[in-house]
């Protein structure tokens, strides 16, 4: 079964933080053990980084891509482009700071694999405001031109740390459906970072994605969480007539607290069971799994 999750920190933690394998919570092995054919890394470029110098950032975080290429976890550019079986990686941006430099930037980053890039953290910068910071302000007319610029050229627009005016904006006049890869269910849990009904009905109405968190903040009120509580929120997206565009973006090594059965990829057959239980039959299961996520890179073309 194809298996795909859109979002982790992963490059931060081995080619900014300097950690290894032993200390974060994907390693090549678990991928493997979990059978996660597709696995995102973002390269996260917000303004924390040495200096405020992105693009020193986005290149360490690149750089550091080998070391799942040396343990033989290949990159793909399209989820058509797995095999059979096969282990691999995604790229992304979680902050697309260093495309306020130039378009090239666009280029240039799209040449080197990356797919997903959300204009926005959690701290606003040219293009756009964070939902961590309000709710009201709108994107700006640079975040609206540049959206345009990354969808033309393949790459997705993240909206899952844009706030809800930029959301709208994007919706209004984006030129392609956005993905929200790490996002949760306001309805469950009230937090800015989840999204709302409306929210994913647009999702739904116009063609998206949304790939589920598994941050117990973002799923529970009491910040408790199992495979069980990401379940109920792939649920409440489906029952909102969202079955056909969710999935898994678990947000590992960039929450420090997981779910308490889920806590890396070696233990998604358990959120797999979760979903049986909820009743979900295999051709569901199927394209929650990763289906879903192949058919919306398809609309994108």
């Amino acid at each position: 079964m194809f298996l795909a999750d859109t979002h982790s920190d992963t490059l931060f933690s081995l080619g900014v933080g300097k950690r290894t394998f032993a200390q974060t919570d994907i390693t090549p092995d678990r991928l493997r053990q979990g059978g996660v054919s597709l696995q995102t890394l973002a390269l996260w470029s917000g303004p924390k980084g040495p200096n405020g110098d992105y693009e020193a950032v986005a290149d360490a975080e690149y750089a550091a891509i080998r070391h799942f290429t040396d343990a033989g976890i290949r990159q793909v550019d399209d989820p058509e482009d797995v095999k059979p079986g096969e282990n691999t990686f995604m790229l992304s941006f979680e902050g697309c700071e260093v495309f306020q430099k130039s378009d090239e930037m666009v280029a240039f980053w799209r040449q080197r694999g990356i797919r997903i890039g959300a204009l926005v953290w959690n701290h606003p910068n040219a293009f756009a405001t964070p939902a961590a910071v309000d709710a009201e302000t709108h994107m700006t007319p640079e975040g609206i031109r540049i959206a345009r610029v990354m969808q033309r050229q393949g790459i997705s627009v993240d909206v899952s740390h844009l706030n809800e005016a930029g959301f709208w904006d994007l919706f209004a006049k984006g030129e392609r459906p956005p993905m929200a890869s790490h996002s949760c269910c306001r309805a469950l849990c009230d937090h800015v970072r989840n999204l709302t009904d409306d929210q994913i009905r647009a999702m739904i109405q116009y063609g998206g994605y949304i790939g589920v968190n598994f941050y117990p903040r973002f799923l529970s009120a009491d910040c408790k969480a199992d495979s069980v509580t990401i379940a109920q929120h792939i649920d409440h997206i489906c029952q909102l007539g969202g079955s056909d565009i969710v999935g898994f973006g678990s947000d590992f090594d960039g929450i420090e607290v997981s779910p308490d059965d889920v806590r890396n990829p070696a233990e998604l057959p358990n959120l797999l069971t979760a979903l049986r239980n909820y009743g979900y039959n295999d051709e569901s299961i199927e394209r929650i799994c990763g289906g879903n996520l192949k058919a919306y890179f398809a609309r994108l073309k």
